[in-house]
């Protein structure tokens, strides 16, 4: 699936500073606001291919080999009024493991 999007000019940048301005100024002094999130990476460059097609030209029906259970990294970072949290990467016995709540408190 291609996906197309609007492109970003200096003018939208500069619109995103202005919002985040804004929203800053209408937290209260002693907010204490995170935003964070996580994303698995594949070793090999596998990508998830829900969101990810190959197009091409010569072979439309050309094949790409990966492996079943591809080896991958857990990685989660947040950003607050503090400043950048992490990255922190989540394993267990060098294995990639999901973020549940108990891995995330500790």
């Amino acid at each position: 699936k291609m996906v197309i999007v609007q492109e970003l000019t200096q003018r939208d940048w500069q619109q995103r500073v202005q919002a985040c301005e804004t929203l800053i100024a209408d937290l209260p002094h002693d907010a204490r606001v995170l935003f964070s999130d996580k994303a698995h990476f594949h070793i090999s460059g596998v990508v998830n291919k829900q969101n990810m097609r190959y197009w091409s030209g010569a072979n439309p029906r050309v094949v790409h080999e990966r492996p079943l259970h591809s080896e991958k990294v857990t990685v989660w970072c947040a950003i607050s009024s503090e400043g950048i949290i992490g990255p922190y990467f989540f394993e267990e016995d060098n294995r990639c493991v999901t973020i549940n709540s108990e891995r995330y408190v500790n």
